[in-house]
């Protein structure tokens, strides 16, 4: 088979998206089908893949990290590849430019095409436009997914809580269910003193560690928060957070303003391959609050590191936390939170039976085993052909993207 995933964003843009394509890619083409992807240029040296396409971009100024890719070079890079490669199925990822650039694709050259929905706009968009109220925002979110999600032919969603959502929203194409699995190499255990040594951590701290984008919507303020009740009981600990994002600053005059800024280490992007499983394996236990999680791939890649969790169970990570299983649900109580990180902290044998627990767990979610479903997902798509599913209402906030 031969596919053409489209994205808004992609390596060296570090996020759960990007990481969610390279492993579908990698586990697909190993599988013996040819995936070829077109993403931004971000115009900084990355590693050559002649299955990458980049396509000319530009800068936007509310989301620095991010670029917008150009329509009209995108579209004819498009129809060079498809002429080079005959393509079976368009997977879009994102819902910008990617959408409307895949849906023009699809259209024009009469060959399926599903998305993947990723991000859960509704508790998103307004931390980025404040001034507008929340519920409009949210109505406009809900509008907008349910548009583009009923202008594909197949739709592949991380998690059934946010199927259930989707589905709430009057979106009718159909859908599977298909998380991002976990590589092979990913429970291979980093080693936590060395990288402690590096970061100057000393052995005998108790390190709570948050890996992920450092943003509003990751409701990283409650872990804050959450530490000022911990260390009024226990004045060891240091909360790691390991990650970019238009918070950051925020979240440091926040640490600043809670007196606890001695006691927050913000890290930074982390290499992939080189650091980030040694930064997991750092860690006494790994917290987590958000929600807006499609998926939450951060948490089985913590357990996959045989790191004990604590965290909270909302939308899509309820489908891959269940109590016990490495984890320890808490509500999103300050105080009853930090009880649980303390009595965890405070029980050696529990935090190492707990870890265990959630490596023979996160072995469960093999990255081949998501890949042959989506395969699965792709023929029965093409089965049903272009004309099974989709409107093409072409009703669309950033109607000039279409054209």
């Amino acid at each position: 088979m031969k596919i053409l995933m489209i994205s808004d964003v992609y390596f060296p843009r570090v996020n759960g998206v990007s990481t969610s394509i390279s492993t579908f890619r990698r586990e697909l083409m190993s599988l013996g089908h040819e995936v070829h992807l077109v993403a931004p240029d971000y115009y900084v040296p990355t590693e050559h893949d002649p299955h990458v396409t980049r396509v000319p971009s530009f800068f936007l100024p509310l989301d620095p990290e991010d670029r917008m890719m150009k329509m009209g070079g995108a579209r004819k890079l498009c129809l060079e590849l498809h002429n080079r490669h005959q393509f079976d199925l368009i997977h879009i990822q994102t819902p910008f430019v990617a959408h409307y650039l895949g849906v023009w694709l699809s259209e024009r050259l009469g060959i399926p095409r599903v998305e993947s929905y990723h991000t859960f706009f509704e508790e998103y968009l307004y931390h980025y436009l404040p001034v507008v109220p929340r519920g409009l925002m949210r109505f406009v979110a809900r509008w907008f997914s349910r548009s583009q999600c009923n202008e594909v032919h197949g739709l592949v969603v991380p998690s059934a809580p946010m199927l259930e959502v989707l589905q709430q929203y009057g979106i009718v194409t159909r859908a599977e269910v298909i998380p991002t699995g976990l590589e092979p190499e990913q429970f291979e255990l980093g080693d936590g003193p060395s990288f402690r040594a590096e970061y100057d951590i000393p052995l005998d701290r108790s390190v709570l560690l948050f890996v992920g984008r450092v943003a509003h919507e990751k409701n990283i303020g409650f872990l804050l928060r959450m530490m000022l009740r911990l260390l009024s009981k226990r004045q060891d600990v240091i909360l790691l957070i390991a990650g970019e994002g238009p918070a950051r600053e925020a979240l440091e005059r926040d640490a600043v303003k809670l007196g606890i800024q001695d006691n927050v280490r913000f890290i930074g992007y982390l290499d992939r391959q080189k650091e980030l499983r040694s930064c997991y394996r750092c860690a006494d236990i790994f917290v987590f609050s958000s929600r807006t999680e499609t998926q939450g791939l951060v948490l089985l890649e913590a357990m996959a590191q045989a790191v004990p969790l604590v965290a909270t169970a909302e939308l899509g990570a309820r489908s891959v936390l269940h109590e016990g299983e490495g984890v320890h649900i808490a509500p999103e109580d300050e105080e009853v939170f930090a009880s649980r990180v303390l009595a965890l902290l405070g029980n050696d044998d529990e935090r190492r039976a707990l870890a265990g627990q959630g490596y023979r767990y996160a072995h469960q979610w093999s990255a081949r085993e998501m890949a042959q479903r989506l395969v699965a997902f792709y023929q029965s798509v093409i089965e049903r052909g272009c004309n099974a599913t989709a409107s093409s209402q072409r009703r669309s906030m950033l109607p000039w993207l279409r054209y």
